[in-house]
């Protein structure tokens, strides 16, 4: 037991690492997959003083915005709250099922 424990922690240690793909950015500096129209050239990264990478600021969330979240969330919980109890510990709480016969 402990040998196959062992050999398989040895034999996740030996794999190599997974290397994803490159990211590529469009013209304002947005994330966007390589290939694509309008996707910049792999390692391309737009300069500080470049016009074109002025974006926005993202908004905060308004006060209705945050009372719906809060709302979903908190259904979200009420709904596993009003769940019936699942006890299921015992093999009496199962129906039979094929291949259960006691010979």
């Amino acid at each position: 037991m402990r040998a196959g424990v062992f050999m398989c922690f040895a034999l996740t240690l030996a794999t190599s690492a997974a290397i994803a793909a490159p990211t590529c950015l469009d013209q304002t500096g947005a994330p966007i997959r390589c290939g694509t129209p309008g996707a910049m050239p792999v390692g391309w990264k737009p300069t500080d003083d470049d016009p074109a990478f002025e974006r926005p600021a993202e908004a905060p969330m308004t006060t209705g915005e945050l009372a719906a979240l809060i709302y979903v969330v908190g259904g979200i919980f009420a709904l596993i709250a009003l769940m019936p109890p699942f006890v299921g510990r015992n093999p009496e709480d199962w129906d039979r099922q094929e291949g259960d016969d006691p010979r």
